[in-house]
């Protein structure tokens, strides 16, 4: 799509939206990662640069592993090539720049500046091929927050997210993922393909910039416009909501039951489900406000009653009124929850000597152009040779083409 390059044709497989993509993925660990993973399994072509010897960080956080791999590494690097270059070395630092020449997309998570340092950042790259989409995923941005480490627990802790967060008011948590970090890959895929769909009628690439520290305060929606609308800061609440009851988790006689209430309607059919409809009547909780206000009275009232029977007894009973709930599952438990509502939450891949990858599945689906599982996550530097013949190689034809592989795909490589 960009540049000038002859890529033979990848083995015949339905045209996927990104299928004529190439992504140069300078990313490690989570963010980046995660967001070049979402791009690949929908056709794009990812090249994942590594350092060599080590490779992304994620390949040593273990356990647990699987097939000798760490499973870190493997949730967010399928469908990828991965070449090992060393920017410090002449020769590598070429094909580096070879491929930012030849690619439609490149995204880096560096602290700010280290791309710059090896000739790389996203001036040099724009003006090397100026339809490059270039996407920067940061902590804490460019500007005055460049020296600060992007880690997903800080980011939680000064982003407000653990003060928000956890069992009483000054016990702070973290949440149980790095989910600031998946959130700005997500977020980091969203602008790359806004970026695509911009270039399509300008035929200009731009610079993509995404912070977890900005992503985090944007993704706390209700508690974020609560201060800048209304100067409320709110504080923990364990697990009610500031705004809505009941929407919270009540002891059952075996295990602890979600129960999350919206609307008047659906408290009346709870009590009825309970076996107290009076309750709803009750000028406490007659409407949500009133429940919000009374909200400990509330807890006692329906902890006496959730008590007396099963999580999944109360599920099959509520659930046909209306009442959404449901049991704390571990994520065993939720995993047959999804097969049996026919949701397909896994992804098969095939790994080393054919023996099967099950990997987790993309949220996204499509009705005609699903996304692709092809590809395990490679190994580190697996198609190092044949990246490097390509990119060594005088550039013909159209950009975005890189060599085929019947194997794998998947990019990344660390300064």
């Amino acid at each position: 799509m960009s540049g000038d390059r002859t890529r033979p044709a990848r083995p015949t497989a339905p045209a996927l939206p990104l299928s004529d993509v190439l992504v140069a993925d300078f990313g490690r660990v989570l963010a980046a990662p995660y967001a070049t993973m979402l791009l690949a399994d929908l056709g794009a072509d990812v090249v994942k640069v590594e350092r060599p010897g080590a490779g992304d960080d994620t390949r040593a956080w273990g356990p647990p592993h699987a097939q000798g791999e760490a499973t870190y590494f493997l949730s967010v690097n399928r469908n990828k090539r991965s070449i090992a270059l060393d920017l410090r070395d002449p020769a590598d630092h070429v094909r580096a720049v070879e491929l930012v020449r030849r690619a439609d997309v490149l995204v880096e998570n560096f602290r700010p500046g280290t791309m710059a340092r090896h000739g790389l950042g996203h001036q040099d790259a724009l003006a090397l091929n100026p339809r490059l989409v270039y996407c920067s995923v940061t902590g804490f941005g460019a500007g005055a927050g460049a020296a600060l480490p992007g880690y997903d627990l800080l980011v939680q802790a000064v982003g407000g997210l653990m003060s928000i967060t956890g069992a009483a008011p000054g016990e702070p948590v973290k949440t149980g993922v790095a989910v600031v970090d998946v959130l700005t890959g997500l977020h980091a895929a969203v602008g790359v393909l806004a970026a695509l769909r911009e270039r399509e009628a300008t035929g200009e690439g731009q610079v993509v910039e995404v912070d977890l520290l900005t992503t985090l305060l944007s993704s706390m929606v209700n508690q974020s416009a609560g201060y800048t609308l209304a100067g409320a800061v709110p504080g923990i609440l364990g697990n009610r909501h500031p705004s809505i009851a009941p929407y919270e988790v009540f002891p059952a006689a075996d295990r602890p039951l979600v129960v999350a209430v919206g609307n008047d309607r659906q408290f009346a059919a709870l009590c009825g489900g309970l076996g107290v409809p009076d309750l709803a009547g009750d000028r406490r909780f007659a409407t949500n406000p009133d429940r919000v206000a009374h909200v400990g009275e509330l807890a006692a009232e329906l902890s006496a009653r959730l008590r007396l029977r099963t999580a999944a007894e109360w599920f099959a009973v509520l659930t046909p009124l209306g009442v959404p709930c449901g049991p704390v599952n571990d994520l065993a438990d939720a995993f047959r929850l999804a097969d049996s509502l026919g949701l397909e939450p896994r992804a098969t891949v095939p790994g080393p000597d054919g023996e099967p990858l099950d990997l987790v599945a993309n949220p996204i689906n499509l009705s005609r152009t699903p996304p692709r599982y092809a590809h395990r996550p490679p190994r580190l530097g697996e198609h190092t040779e044949e990246l490097r013949a390509w990119l060594d190689a005088p550039a013909t034809g159209d950009a975005g083409d890189a060599p085929a592989t019947g194997d794998a795909a998947a990019p990344g490589a660390a300064p």
